[in-house]
């Protein structure tokens, strides 16, 4: 890469903390989560939602657990207050829901904030100030006090707009650009806004730490949430929060290390969208505890669902990888991925377990809306006989013998190579069907009839290339006595080397599947047969194999 010199290392490093986070294995609770989605995800979108869209994504957040909601910045548009407006006079909030909105630090806009929560129940006004070196330098083009004063006089003007309004009003700041802020200075910030609202223990105030860009490996984002943690005022009545970006692809792991490093909330959006790379995608977070045993109190159990909406209103898509939401993110299309799953949910089936072990599956598919057979099994040329034998066994009901679905494997993979396509359920089972059961040409047996001497006799009408005829002979039972009959009438040279069979619906009149293999010269040929009688599926699959063989010659 050229031009290397140009950059440098943009964060500042905590002062040693004791950094008892790295000593922690996973997070033991969930955090208090936020949804940014209806503010900070709603700026980043080439079309903003509309009212009615974010009305609807609204509900979609509430159903799925979330206690706090940043909807807006009221005082930016017309149509960011008409939505807070909304959604009070509506009394669209539950009570037991609070809605965040965010502010500058400027009279004019603080007023207008606190005007558009008027007769709001429970609201989190979020006041914040860049802070960081380069803002500081660059843009305002300040010194350290200037900055903090500036967040001291918001601070101040939020505390004296909530002693007009009535309501359960909280208070949040941010030192924007967090990591790209010197942490003693940060901390000085923080410290300093907090003197102004004087948190208490029925007043908890919320410092939110954001990676508004992410500018360092995840473990440093740590040590300086650990530092705050370690040496903020107030910390009992203090609610630390992270607001991860994804600029280095890290927010996940930096939102990780930030609440074992001591931190009690998480701002993000769903499938992390957001300005640049997004914000924290809080599904993956959530699932992400889910799969360690921990209630992340969030509910994703439809994911489908979810995202249907998601990218309808939004306009955005969710990438087919995106853990645990992604379209393909559970799909196995190696063969040796497949088999591994398939033996691992019958080893599950089989009562070993009841907890979640099958290999190549973090979760269970099932737990967040997905069916195995669609979503988990997919079939194209990189398949393997495990994943088509089970398809066709949870799907349609056929247990095929071993050797069989090795035999039905290649074929199905020969379609998809042919093809150049992946392989609906649906036809893997055509494919199947059409191939290797009840079979009829050039060979097949109309009717039998038996008769019991040293062993059977068969008689058996037959067809065998067009030309009708009847053929007897005896065998140790009904099978092998016409599996006999018609070689002795074709002079076709081939053994019944395996045989299986079984039910293939539920009742007493269920119809029955039989598998047979042939040998002949040396080579295997598979067919399978279905019918309510199982001595006429069995026959039927014999017939298969015998014409299967007859196609090979």
């Amino acid at each position: 890469m050229k031009n290397t010199e140009k950059y440098t290392r943009q964060f500042f490093e905590a002062p040693k903390t004791s950094m008892k986070w790295a000593d922690k294995t996973y997070i033991d609770k969930a955090p208090i989560w936020c949804s940014v989605d209806l503010r900070d995800g709603n700026q980043a979108l080439i079309i903003p939602m509309n009212l009615e869209e974010k009305l609807e994504f609204f509900k979609l957040l509430v159903e799925l657990g979330f206690k706090e909601i940043e909807i807006g910045f009221p005082a930016a548009s017309e149509t960011e207050y008409e939505f807070c407006r909304t959604l009070i006079e509506q009394d669209l909030i539950p009570d037991d829901v609070t809605i965040q909105v965010l502010t500058q630090s400027r009279e004019h806009i603080i007023k207008k904030t606190f005007e558009a929560l008027k007769g709001c129940k429970n609201a989190i006004v979020h006041l914040y100030n860049s802070t960081s070196l380069a803002q500081r330098e660059q843009v305002f083009r300040k010194s350290r006090k200037e900055i903090i004063d500036i967040a001291v006089t918001g601070a101040e003007l939020c505390k004296k707009y909530r002693e007009k309004y009535e309501g359960n009003f909280r208070f949040e700041y941010s030192p924007e650009s967090f990591t790209g802020t010197e942490p003693e200075f940060a901390l000085d910030i923080c410290n300093a806004v907090l003197n102004v609202w004087q948190p208490a223990h029925d007043d908890k105030v919320i410092i939110n730490l954001p990676v508004t860009v992410q500018l360092s490996m995840p473990h440093v984002y740590a040590n300086q949430i650990e530092y705050i943690c370690e040496n903020i005022r107030y910390r009992e009545n203090v609610i630390i929060s992270l607001h991860p970006h994804n600029d280095r692809g890290c927010a996940v792991a930096d939102t990780e290390m930030g609440l074992l490093a001591g931190a009690d909330r998480v701002e993000g959006t769903l499938f992390g969208n957001g300005e640049r790379t997004g914000n924290v995608d809080i599904v993956t977070l959530a699932m992400n505890m889910f799969s360690q045993g921990v209630d992340p109190e969030l509910d994703f159990t439809d994911i489908p669902k979810i995202t249907e909406l998601y990218t309808r209103v939004t306009r955005m898509n969710v990438y087919e990888r995106s853990p645990y939401s992604g379209k393909l993110v559970f799909a196995a299309f190696s063969g040796s991925h497949q088999d591994a799953i398939a033996k691992g949910m019958k080893w599950r089936a089989e009562g070993h377990t009841d907890l979640w072990t099958v290999p190549y599956l973090p979760i269970d598919p099932e737990d967040v809306g997905r069916e195995y057979s669609a979503d988990v099994i997919r079939i194209n040329s990189q398949s393997g006989k495990g994943g088509i034998g089970y398809i066709l066994e949870t799907r349609f009901g056929y247990d095929l013998p071993k050797k069989m679905r090795e035999v039905v494997g290649y074929a199905v993979k020969s379609v998809s190579d042919h093809k150049h396509k992946e392989l609906l359920p649906d036809e893997v089972y055509e494919i199947f069907k059409s191939k290797f059961v009840d079979v009829t040409i050039p060979l097949n047996v109309i009717e039998s009839h038996y008769v019991q001497c040293e062993g059977i006799e068969a008689t058996v009408t037959l067809t065998y290339n067009g030309k009708k005829a009847v053929a007897a002979d005896t065998g140790n039972g009904r099978l092998d006595a016409v599996s006999n009959a018609i070689r002795s009438y074709t002079g076709l040279d081939f053994s019944i080397n395996t045989y299986s069979e079984h039910a293939l619906e539920v009742g007493s009149a269920s119809k029955a599947v039989s598998y047979v293999e042939i040998i002949s010269k040396g080579k295997s040929y598979w067919g399978a047969g279905i019918d309510n009688d199982i001595v006429v599926s069995s026959i039927k699959a014999l017939v298969t194999a015998v014409n299967i063989m007859e196609s090979d010659s």
